[in-house]
């Protein structure tokens, strides 16, 4: 568990720098200084968080084929706090979109060769509680980064500025706390594990990519398309802190809300990463889809008071789901592609997340700000009916 551990003060310490940033974003784009329309916002996070989730299948190909983890992720949590640099420089929201994709281009660099190692360093039976493990402590950063957030947002008299700045400082202690990583031990040593390969894969993952995909365990290929269909619906989540900003609350209290979101999920994360190690992958993610689903429709037809609860049934749809699908992922995936399936499980989030973000800025310019909640909520509805069925 000693990379699970280090692997998760990483993330919590990067979690921090970019949950101090990522609850403004939205408030910033669109105050008077920039400007800027919920289309635009949806614009913005529908190709950073596209290109992140479309870079970890390339990354954990990468990964498998060299043989190395470690590298990979270095490289991509510095990417990251490049991006925060660019964020503090802004005055437009085009430097913002250039800092966003910078940010998320090093999280979809770090992500999937990140997950692997994780799954490296574990034995099937403790799989899902050391993804579980390493969601809470990550999540626990994000909890500190928003409540780090609110303070300054306050102390420093609604500077956003200066806010990007100071989440520098996290964000670099990150990319340090990585070097402790003992890739050696990831590889073979661990009690369960059968030691990885030496043989670095010669053929990228993208030739014979027919054959390959046809040798897929049928549930991982049903899964990889219930996935896509339900990231369609899954827009950015600063649409949901627009919404709370749209039905009347001030910027401070938008963040509040987003923290609550953010404790329910780390005190959630672990609990349900083990859960799924007793009763299985499947019956989490149904009920995470299906709850997801209900929630968004509530968003749809939310009232000021009801944001509150809204935003605290959201963090139980992310903690059922966000660990326990790359558990359920790295299960079944075959070990020398373990790496690129993870990356491509993200992918097919990420080609949804693009049309995904793009049509609820369209949906809310054109026809209101609930109508993008009520397609979402559809569409995880559906998700969790074809998983339930198909898989």
């Amino acid at each position: 568990m000693f990379n699970v551990i280090i692997l998760g003060i990483a993330s919590f310490l990067t979690d921090i720098s970019t949950e101090m940033v990522y609850p403004l974003l939205p408030l910033y784009l669109t105050s008077a200084r920039i400007g800027a329309s919920p289309a635009i916002v949806g614009i913005i996070e529908g190709f950073a968080e596209s290109l992140a989730s479309l870079l970890r299948v390339f990354s954990g190909a990468w990964s498998d084929r060299i043989q190395r983890r470690k590298p990979i992720a270095i490289l991509g949590y510095s990417f990251s706090t490049i991006g925060k640099v660019l964020l503090y420089l802004s005055t437009t929201w085009q430097l913002v979109f250039v800092g966003r994709l910078a940010d998320r281009f090093g999280k979809g660099v770090r992500t999937a060769p990140r997950d692997a190692l994780i799954a490296d360093s574990t034995p099937p039976e403790k799989r899902g509680s050391a993804y579980g493990l390493h969601r809470a402590l990550d999540s626990a950063g994000a909890s500190i980064g928003v409540i780090l957030a609110y303070v300054l947002f306050i102390s420093l008299r609604d500077d956003f500025s200066n806010v990007f700045m100071l989440s520098l400082i996290p964000a670099f202690l990150g990319v340090l706390v990585l070097f402790f990583v003992r890739e050696k031990l990831a590889l073979s040593g661990v009690k369960g594990i059968v030691p990885r390969q030496t043989t670095a894969i010669k053929e990228p993952w993208w030739k014979n990519f027919g054959a390959r995909w046809r040798a897929l365990d049928r549930r991982l290929k049903f899964f990889l398309v219930i996935i896509f269909i339900f990231a369609l619906g899954n827009s950015s989540n600063q649409f949901l802190l627009l919404r709370a900003k749209d039905l009347g609350n001030n910027d401070a209290t938008v963040i509040l809300m987003y923290l609550v979101f953010n404790l329910v999920y780390t005190f959630l994360s672990w609990p349900a990463g083990r859960l799924s190690d007793k009763i299985g992958r499947k019956t989490l993610l149904v009920l995470g889809y299906a709850t997801y689903g209900i929630v968004y429709i509530g968003f749809g037809l939310a009232t000021q008071m009801s944001l509150w609860l809204l935003f605290a049934v959201y963090g139980i749809y992310i903690a059922l789901t966000e660990g326990v699908e790359k558990a359920f992922v790295s299960d079944i995936a075959p070990k020398d592609l373990r790496a690129t399936l993870i990356g491509l499980h993200a992918t097919a989030t990420g080609i949804g997340l693009l049309p995904a973000s793009l049509l609820a800025g369209f949906l809310w310019d054109t026809f209101g700000a609930a109508t993008p909640f009520f397609f979402g909520g559809g569409m995880g509805i559906l998700a969790a009916v074809a998983l339930l069925f198909l898989i």
